[in-house]
């Protein structure tokens, strides 16, 4: 059968360095410059550094990719997560949205499902890639800093999309107090993902 011919586009120069993202200039979201909130629980939530890359269309804005230099990607979005030794987000699951990691600098250890007992190690440029509703948290494993890549497909990321396990919260309130928890609820973040969540409590 005859294909049917593709119309290309062109672009400006303009227009191109509105899709390119430099590493050099990418600047942590704005969420995490709270410096009211102690380094040891900011770190239990998010990365030592989420660089946002690729953000949601122009007339989409969340907390998570406000700040990407490129904007508009079919729904998709990128984000490199910069973590010290020791430190990465702990159990959480995403409601709607898939969470691909690749590992662009160092190690990491993936821990996944609610007691976080299952584990695999990733090294340079592994990847993989989680379904909603699956809890999961990463944490470096190398003695220098490491980086991911974070792709989220299948939905719009916003605070809405991540809640952290029930522990998690509770960790918080017993190491930090409930006024700093509710500054990080303040931000969007919620504590009550569990297997025994009924549907009817989403």
């Amino acid at each position: 059968r005859r294909e049917q011919a593709m119309k290309t586009i062109s672009m400006t120069a303009a227009e191109m360095a509105a899709r390119v993202a430099r590493f050099a200039a990418l600047r942590p979201i704005a969420a995490q410059q709270d410096a009211t909130i102690p380094q040891a629980a900011a770190d239990l939530v998010w990365a030592r550094q989420l660089l946002p890359v690729i953000g949601l269309e122009s007339n989409a804005r969340t907390p998570i990719n406000s700040d990407a230099p490129i904007r508009g990607a079919a729904g998709m979005t990128m984000t490199h997560a910069v973590c010290p030794p020791g430190t990465g987000p702990s159990l959480h699951a995403h409601r709607k949205t898939f969470e691909t990691f690749t590992v662009l600098k160092g190690r990491f250890e993936l821990t996944w499902n609610d007691d976080g007992n299952n584990r695999l190690e990733l090294g340079l440029f592994d990847t993989v890639s989680l379904p909603p509703g699956v809890c999961r948290a990463f944490s470096n494993i190398a003695d220098d800093d490491s980086i991911l890549q974070v792709i989220i497909t299948g939905g719009v990321h916003d605070m809405e999309d991540i809640a952290f396990s029930t522990q998690i919260g509770q960790r918080l309130l017993d190491e930090f107090g409930a006024p700093t928890r509710a500054k990080l609820e303040a931000v969007g973040f919620t504590f009550n993902a569990s297997a025994t969540v009924s549907s009817s409590s989403e």
